[in-house]
């Protein structure tokens, strides 16, 4: 028995040394081999596990790795001078040492390599990135590296990730029914590199004869390729949905407060956009604040923004209405002319104070990220939350016009002046609060819009027309339609970008509303009851 252990003891010892050897040899192959030798050492260096292998290929990527008169590796960095090998620092440094030069070939081996000792990294996302970048870097010399780390990974995610690595390495096998295993592998991915990959085995060569010889392997390429297409294809069009769904909530929180403004008042507010500006500027203030004061606290910010965003735009609202629009009912030109004075006017305030560069609002933490449904689709939080956002307080309006007294007055006043004001309803009064709230809920816009792109004072002339339009093509004073009209033009633009352009999307958004509009002028839905007749 004792023997037996002796023997196990030295087969050990000469195994590590020999190992030891051998990575020594690797690593003065980096210094003294051609570009062939380099990358050959490169790959078999992954695979020994050696502790100096990540840092003195990254120095060699980095340009730091130097080798000495006597052959000894060294890293010179901002740390000083540092043996390559151990990382123990030279002093004195040694004075004739010559840099390691590299080539594109070699930088790519060096990509692959280093991506494939990230397997082993702690942290998921440096594993998880580390496994896609090799999806189409991967060398043949990689796979018993890669295929060790795919036995310890735990992660599903990784794991699938690194499968798809393995069977884009496969795909090279001189068996047939490895290249068909690996085939139908990538068939299952949603990653359009795979594409690339599987390309050539169903292409020809310069003579017309296939570069894959064997038939059963093209088309297994062939269905594969068709596979992914249609999957690809089919998150391009959720991607396309999303974002239009993502962009109508905008429309919605920037044509809701002109809902209630100009449906409900009949009030042409050519400064709604700039209340928008005021309620991302309020944003950027309560952001200010939260990190000057309450830096621990500062994702809380946005809890605290919502409401004073609203406030802030609400009180300038009724401001407005009392000291201008007010005098101007019934007169829809003066109206239009007085506000779009207000207008330039708040805009210019605005850069007075702020400056007429852009001012940045951060997300916080939990608005930062994503949903990854696919390589081609990402789901942002912000924009999911602002989804949710814009039909909570859609809610809430229709709590309030609905389920309120205030809500009751505006509906009386709305729909007969005269008559309420006869029964006692504080006409003026519902007036300025009717402005109010829909100038705050435009605040609660800008609030929202601060998520997603920087705030400027030009911020609202953005908006101002697709929220007419919006306003215009669901029908006047109606929820419903301004509900419609901002999902229905939000998709529409995403699913035009593409073919047309941003610009003739829009474009070609405006015809069709003029179209529609010509054929049914009272909107997607129509005002019903006495409110028709005034």
């Amino acid at each position: 028995m004792l023997r037996f252990l002796l023997n196990a003891v030295v087969c050990c010892t000469i195994f590590l040394t020999a190992s030891a050897f051998a990575a020594d040899d690797l690593f003065n192959k980096l210094a003294t081999g051609d570009s062939d030798e380099k990358i050959v050492a490169i790959n078999q260096l992954v695979s020994t596990e050696h502790p100096a292998a990540l840092p003195v290929l990254q120095a060699l990527k980095d340009g730091e790795l130097n080798v000495t008169d006597n052959g000894v590796l060294v890293i010179i960095s901002n740390e000083g001078t540092l043996n390559a090998l151990d990382h123990s620092v030279i002093n004195p440094a040694p004075e004739n040492v010559e840099a390691i030069m590299i080539n594109n070939r070699i930088r790519g081996a060096l990509d692959a390599a280093l991506a494939t000792l990230q397997l082993v990294s702690g942290e998921k996302e440096k594993r998880l990135a580390a496994a896609n970048e090799l999806l189409d870097k991967a060398d043949i010399n990689l796979l018993p590296a890669i295929q060790k780390a795919l036995l310890k990974e735990k992660d599903k995610e990784i794991k699938a990730a690194l499968g798809l690595v393995e069977a884009s390495i496969q795909l090279k096998d001189a068996d047939v029914k490895v290249r068909l295993k690996a085939i139908g592998i990538l068939a299952e991915s949603d990653q359009s590199s795979t594409r690339t990959l599987l390309k050539p085995f169903v292409e020809r060569q310069a003579d017309g004869q296939f570069i894959e010889p064997d038939e059963s392997v093209r088309a297994a390429a062939k269905d594969a390729l068709a596979k992914i297409k249609s999957r690809l294809t089919r998150m391009e069009y959720l991607g396309r949905i999303f974002s239009g769904i993502s962009l109508g909530s905008i429309l919605l929180l920037a044509a809701l407060g002109l809902a209630i403004t100009y449906g409900l008042m009949g009030v042409i507010n050519m400064a709604h956009g700039e209340l928008l500006m005021i309620g991302a500027y309020t944003t950027f203030l309560v952001q200010l604040f939260f990190k000057q004061y309450f830096p621990s606290s500062f994702d809380a910010y946005l809890i605290a923004a919502v409401p004073a965003s609203f406030i802030v735009a609400a009180m300038v609202g009724m401001l407005l209405e009392r000291t201008v629009i007010r005098h101007l009912y019934g007169r829809p030109l003066e109206t239009l002319l007085a506000t779009w004075g207000i207008s330039l006017l708040l805009i210019q305030t605005v850069r007075n104070i702020f400056g007429a560069q852009n001012v940045e609002v951060v997300n916080p933490s939990w608005m930062s990220g994503g949903i990854d449904m696919a390589s081609n689709l990402v789901l942002p939080y912000n924009r999911i939350v602002i989804i949710g956002f814009a039909f909570f307080v859609l809610l809430l309006v229709w709590l309030l016009l609905n389920r309120t007294r205030l809500g009751l007055f505006v509906r009386a006043v709305t729909q007969n002046r005269k008559m309420a004001d006869c029964l006692g309803v504080p006409t003026r009064n519902i007036d300025m609060w009717t402005f109010g709230l829909g100038s705050g809920i435009a605040g609660l816009g800008g609030c929202a819009l601060s998520q997603i792109g920087n705030v400027g004072p030009d911020l609202g002339q953005s908006y101002i027309v697709d929220s007419f339009m919006v306003v215009v093509l669901g029908g006047v004073g109606q929820l419903a339609g301004t509900v419609s009209g901002a999902l229905g033009l939000g998709v529409l633009n995403k699913f035009l970008e593409p073919f047309s352009g941003p610009v003739m999307a829009k474009i070609l958004i405006l015809l069709f509303i003029i179209i529609f509009i010509q054929r049914r002028p009272q909107g997607l839905f129509a005002l019903k009851g006495r409110v028709v007749e005034h």
